[in-house]
């Protein structure tokens, strides 16, 4: 059965989308089958694999609220290895029309159990909203990644969004663990960066990644071309730093050392720290 991630973040531009399409097809660059789904109406992630808008008629939408086979959505990518299940704006109404349906929450995971020995990885990419589509994301999922942004405001929407995953493990996921912390857009050259980035090691220890997503001009420029970075520019800092999440990844899997959620850090959450 495929390990599902979701890469989840209430705060917006921290790096969610890129890092949830680059490290989908980093792990299918490392000989992995990966399915990368995009529940985030605005769907980054979609033409970031280079699935132009308007060349598909069905998207996830269909799927959830529709009711269509979830095969008859799951697109290639240029990498052999990585199939993408797309979002469109149709999306936005899903919100809507699924809260009066039955069993809402668990949508998702009703559509990905059918596939999940397909995959060895399932990477879902979020909104940056704790909406209905988020949740059905935290539900379907055994871990949770959170990109952050090396500034100050980094973790603004943190604190609400461990409230949610402690909630949601309480009554929905009891297995759901956080994946991650990872620290985006450092800038070695600046002080700032490095201070947020010790501020948050100091504060949640390992549940902080190792590895660290700079910020880079390439890595910037690859979604305009529909590309992940390793397939723009492998030899740039970005796709580098990608192949080197999704080698962090694989190995904390297989040794089975990734610590589950802090309690005590989560509950200790402060503004500003």
């Amino acid at each position: 059965m495929a390990k599902i991630v979701a890469v989840a973040n209430q705060k917006g531009g921290v790096g969610k989308t890129t890092t949830a399409v680059n490290l989908a097809a980093s792990l299918a660059a490392s000989g992995l089958q990966v399915l990368l789904v995009d529940i985030d109406p605005q769907a980054n992630a979609t033409s970031g694999v280079g699935i132009q808008r308007g060349s598909f008629r069905r998207s996830l939408y269909h799927v959830l609220v529709l009711g269509e086979p979830v095969s008859n959505i799951i697109h290639d990518t240029e990498i052999p290895l990585l199939k993408i299940l797309p979002a469109d704006k149709n999306l936005i109404g899903a919100e809507v029309e699924l809260v009066d349906i039955e069993r809402r929450e668990y949508k998702l995971q009703e559509v990905l159990q059918p596939i999940s020995s397909d995959f060895d990885y399932i990477i879902i990419d979020c909104p940056p909203a704790l909406g209905l589509l988020t949740l059905n994301a935290l539900t379907s999922a055994d871990s949770l990644l959170v990109p952050i942004q090396c500034e100050y405001y980094a973790l603004e929407g943190v604190t609400e969004l461990f409230d949610t995953l402690a909630r949601i493990r309480r009554s929905i996921n009891p297995n759901l663990s956080i994946e991650g912390l990872l620290l985006t857009m450092f800038d070695e050259r600046t002080n700032l960066s490095t201070a947020v980035a010790k501020d948050l090691r100091d504060f949640y220890g390992r549940q902080v990644l190792e590895t660290v997503i700079p910020r880079n001009v390439r890595l910037a420029e690859a979604p305009s071309y529909g590309k992940p970075v390793i397939l723009y520019d492998i030899r740039s800092r970005g796709a580098e730093s990608y192949l080197q999440l999704a080698k962090e990844i694989i190995t904390h899997d297989q040794k089975g050392t990734r610590p589950g959620i802090e309690r005590t850090a989560v509950g200790q959450v402060g503004d500003g720290q």
